[in-house]
């Protein structure tokens, strides 16, 4: 059983999420909390393997929570679900420490695959979501990137191949872009994906995407 904690200010909202997870035979929720700091100390005697932490809740919010949890060792793994489809918010979730990040008026469809991937140590980022990764000339383009990329021993081929990965870049388009097979190009996402230690594409735009991160002030 994947072991669940929802963190809301909303009581319906905590109610209805719980009936919707617990329909799923392999989800159980063992604890609710009303703010983050309730989250916090719950979450710390009761060992969800998932947290359900919305942003905006009172005493700590829960990038706050999210943080803390972090810094006190807490294992469980946390998708952030909330409101806000914004750029901002998602790179404040992923530099705290989130695995997940889904709109509240997503399909429970995705919200129950969300639980499933993060449980199995996968990063989940809504779809409709994801395309905050694609590659801005203001964040991946500046040497330091690279600079970073080439310290985890990528040769200049495949930090090609991940910046264009972390645009949302399929391996026919990466193709395309760098006049290369689909064969080189998958042989090149195999060897990065082991280089860097990630198991999907989203996750290896998340491990760009927090190398980049310390340009910003967050």
């Amino acid at each position: 059983m994947i072991k669940v904690m929802i963190a809301d200010d909303h009581s319906l909202m905590r109610k209805g999420l719980q009936q919707i997870l617990e329909l799923e035979e392999d989800i159980l929720v063992i604890a609710q909390a009303k703010d983050g700091k309730e989250a916090v100390e719950k979450a710390l005697v009761t060992n969800p393997d998932i947290i359900l932490m919305d942003i905006n809740m009172p005493k700590k919010n829960g990038m706050q929570a999210i943080r803390e949890l972090k810094e006190r060792g807490c294992p469980a793994r946390i998708i952030v679900l909330t409101i806000h489809e914004d750029r901002e918010y998602l790179k404040k979730s992923i530099k705290a420490g989130a695995s997940g990040y889904v709109m509240k008026d997503a399909e429970s469809d995705h919200l129950i695959e969300a639980i499933r991937d993060v449980s199995n140590g996968q990063t989940y980022i809504q779809p409709s979501v994801n395309k905050y990764f694609a590659r801005e000339e203001d964040d991946l383009s500046t040497p330091d990137i690279n600079k970073k990329l080439e310290e985890d021993n990528l040769t200049q081929r495949e930090i090609e191949v991940l910046l264009l990965i972390a645009e949302g870049k399929n391996n026919r388009e990466i193709a395309d872009d760098l006049f290369i097979s689909d064969k080189t190009v998958k042989n090149h996402v195999s060897n990065i994906f082991k280089k860097i230690d990630v198991s999907d594409r989203t996750q290896a735009a998340v491990y760009v995407f927090k190398k980049a991160v310390n340009k910003y002030k967050i």
